[in-house]
């Protein structure tokens, strides 16, 4: 979340940044929330003052008691008593001030970067890179859920048998080919510096809040209310809460995870060509990757970030073009955010595979995660993170790309992974 500190003394500016992710009310949310904080500084002053007073009729009681001065001893026990009852009822309302203030601060995205273009959909997002050729398909090919079905690779119909829509089951190469893509991903990320780690693929409610997930994306979590766990929507939730109520050093900077996990989403309000096949899943596969930064290196890490996933694309040999996402199609906590899209030949779509984003400190504020600089003064750490891959989608472009009459080719890097060069 946001930074009170900051909002106060950046007002105007916040209002106008907030107005580039187009979000509602900004003016009006953040002005209550500049006169709630006022509020609770005026409370909290007055406890101060009274705790202040305290202490020093403490000293007068001990005082007046030595003097053999009762009556005095007395009169001041009677004042304190009615400033500790004072000072109660000043503690509940100013408790009650900072949980208004939480609760809205929550409900308050992050600030875009001065890069981010405005707009309001995903039609407003900028192509700022496009990479290989589109691959011109011979006449009989296919749609990958087609191609699925011909080489019995991956079952729709079993899933939603034994779970629902959404949850298919893989077979044969089908299996192999998600097993080696898992492995080619995690080699690839360690390779380029990234610290593997399995997390678990249940988090508590403060994990799911400290990176953002919670409140703005609950209706989209599987959660499990008797235990009080959300099924994970993307490995970056547990990873990045391994730093949670951390204060680091500036040497540890940068620290660099990736982990691969199973992903669950509801994905509510999906329809049509959107969920067809491989497109968008309740529960897939995902390698992720995850930075923490110092501040002032946090756009470098982001371009490394990029390039790392530029990387595996080109091997894979895949088409790909990367978006800079406007205001309006960024995500809740994201400052900056790039998108990683391949080229679906049989749906003749652009399909997301990746996201490389920055979030500055606006989940570290929620974390507590920290560090001591230079001075010995504890600020804020910067957190990114970034899909290398996502595998749904990769899988359909690799079938429907790669498909020829003979059956559908590996990419040369895959195949000592797979053990296969062809899926027939």
């Amino acid at each position: 979340m946001l930074e009170i500190n900051k909002i106060r003394l950046n007002k105007e500016n916040v209002i106008e940044l907030l107005g580039v992710k187009n979000f509602k009310d900004a003016d009006q949310k953040i002005n209550t929330l500049i006169d709630l904080d006022e509020k609770k500084r005026q409370v909290q002053k007055q406890l101060e003052d009274i705790k202040a007073d305290l202490n020093v009729k403490a000293k007068e009681i001990g005082k007046f008691m030595m003097q053999g001065e009762k009556d005095l001893a007395e009169k001041t026990k009677e004042e304190v008593a009615a400033l500790k009852e004072n000072s109660k009822d000043l503690e509940k309302e100013l408790s009650e001030k900072e949980k208004e203030i939480e609760e809205l601060l929550l409900s308050i995205p992050n600030l875009p970067h001065s890069s981010v273009p405005k707009g309001k959909a995903a039609e407003d997002n900028i192509v700022e890179l496009i990479e290989g050729e589109i691959p011109k398909l011979w006449e009989g090919a296919t749609p990958h859920w087609d191609l699925c079905a011909k080489y019995d690779i991956v079952d729709f119909e079993l899933g939603n048998k034994i779970t629902g829509s959404g949850f298919p089951v893989y077979k044969g190469k089908g299996a192999k080919l998600q097993r080696a893509l898992i492995n080619f991903f995690l080699d690839e990320a360690t390779k380029n510096g990234f610290d593997e780690v399995q997390p678990p693929l249940m988090v508590n409610e403060a994990s799911a809040m400290a990176t953002g997930q919670l409140p703005d994306k609950e209706g989209q979590m599987y959660a499990i209310p008797l235990d009080g766990f959300y099924m994970i929507p993307t490995a970056e939730v547990p990873l990045t809460n391994i730093y949670r109520d951390t204060i680091l050093q500036e040497k540890d900077f940068p620290i660099m995870k990736c982990g691969y996990s199973q992903c669950f989403r509801r994905e509510a309000g999906s329809y049509g060509k959107d969920v067809r096949g491989l497109n968008r899943l309740h529960q897939f596969d995902k390698v992720e990757i995850v930075c923490i930064a110092h501040p002032d290196k946090s756009y470098e890490q982001l371009e490394k970030m990029k390039q790392h996933v530029m990387g595996i694309l080109s091997k894979l040999e895949l088409p790909y073009r990367i978006l800079r996402l406007c205001g309006g199609d960024m995500s809740f906590t994201s400052a900056l955010t790039f998108d990683f899209e391949t080229y679906s030949a049989a749906q003749e779509r652009w399909l997301e595979v990746s996201s490389v984003s920055n979030f500055e400190t606006f989940q570290s504020n929620r974390l507590k995660l920290r560090f001591k600089n230079q001075e010995g003064k504890t600020q804020l750490a910067h957190t990114l993170n970034g899909s290398a891959l996502a595998l749904p989608r990769i899988v359909a472009s690799l079938l429907e790309n790669n498909q020829t009459p003979e059956g559908i080719r590996i990419p040369k890097a895959l195949v000592p992974y797979t053990g296969f060069e062809i899926i027939d």
